[in-house]
């Protein structure tokens, strides 16, 4: 599996947006296990953007929570993390 390199972006909303809900950051662990684990199926509705981000990914960390992302061929990139008001 490729590694993960996270954005200054993704650390920043990181720290405000989910590090203050315990539940959140357990939740998203788990998440992390499984999008590493190849799982891009349900739960994880691992789907492509459009418009202006069409370039980029997603995945859901619970029903509004989502971890945009985008791959290369030697690494994931995070890019942000939040509500989907937030991070659309």
């Amino acid at each position: 599996m490729k590694p993960i390199q996270r954005d200054k972006n993704f650390d920043k909303h990181f720290k405000t947006r989910i590090t203050p809900q315990e539940n959140l950051v357990k939740q998203f662990e788990l998440r992390l296990q499984m999008f590493m684990s190849g799982v891009r199926g349900n739960p994880l509705n691992d789907h492509g953007l459009k418009g202006k981000k069409r370039t980029f990914r997603a995945w859901s960390v619970n029903g509004d929570i989502r971890v945009v992302y985008r791959e290369t061929e030697e690494y994931y990139e995070f890019l942000d993390i939040g509500s989907h008001n937030q991070v659309y």
